[in-house]
C-alpha cells in the first residue's frame, strides 16, 4: 500500500513541476506590459563572467510600459545596455548615466498572434509532460500488480492518478487561456 502512495506522490510532483515550469515560461512571454521577467534571458558580461542581469542590477517597472535597470556598479551600464541589444528582444534601451530605461513598445496584431501561438505551444509541452508522468505512474502500478498487489488496489490508484491528471490538464488550459486573453487584449 505504501508503494502505491509513493507512485501517486511521484505523479503529482511531476504534474506540479510541469505546471510551475509552464508558469515560469509564460511569465517570460511579453504581453504588452513591462515586467522584470522580460529580461530574465539577458546575460551581461561583467568582470569577465556572463551573469543574469538580475544579479548585477535592480530591475523595476514604474509603469506598464517602462523598465528601469539600476546597476549596483555604474561601470556596468554600457555592458547591460549592450547585452539588452544583443539579446534581440525588440527593446531599445536608453542610458542616462545613472539608470537604463527600456520602453516596452506596443505589440502589433501579427506579433500578438505569434505570441498566442507560442503560449499554446508552451501549454501543449506542459500537457505532454503531465501525460508522460501519468504513463510512468501507470507503468509503475502495473509493476506493483505483477509483484503481488491486488488488482483492485492498482485500479483505484490508476483512477486517482488519472483524476489528478485531468485536474492538472484543466489547470494548464485555464492558465494558457488567461495568458492568451492577456496577449490578445489591446
Amino acid at each position: 500500500m505504501e508503494d502505491i502512495e509513493l507512485v501517486l506522490e511521484a505523479a503529482v510532483e511531476g504534474y506540479e513541476s510541469a505546471l510551475l515550469h509552464l508558469e515560469s515560461e509564460l511569465s517570460k512571454v511579453r504581453a504588452g506590459k513591462a515586467t522584470p521577467a522580460l529580461l530574465d534571458s539577458v546575460r551581461v558580461e561583467c568582470y569577465g563572467v556572463f551573469s543574469p542581469i538580475s544579479q548585477i542590477a535592480n530591475i523595476t517597472t514604474p509603469d506598464a510600459k517602462t523598465i528601469f535597470i539600476q546597476p549596483w556598479d555604474k561601470s556596468t551600464l554600457s555592458s547591460i545596455e549592450k547585452a539588452i541589444m544583443v539579446a534581440n528582444l525588440g527593446f531599445n534601451p536608453t542610458n542616462n548615466g545613472e539608470v537604463i530605461r527600456v520602453i516596452v513598445p506596443p505589440l502589433t496584431e501579427e506579433r500578438r498572434k505569434q505570441l498566442a501561438k507560442q503560449v499554446n505551444a508552451l501549454g501543449e509541452d506542459a500537457k505532454v509532460v503531465v501525460r508522460k508522468e501519468r504513463r510512468d505512474a501507470f507503468d509503475e502500478l502495473k509493476k506493483l500488480q505483477k509483484n503481488g498487489f491486488s488488482e483492485d488496489l492498482t485500479k483505484d490508484a490508476e483512477q486517482k492518478v488519472h483524476k489528478k491528471h485531468d485536474d492538472f490538464i484543466a489547470k494548464i488550459d485555464a492558465i494558457v487561456s488567461t495568458k492568451e486573453k492577456e496577449i490578445l487584449t489591446i
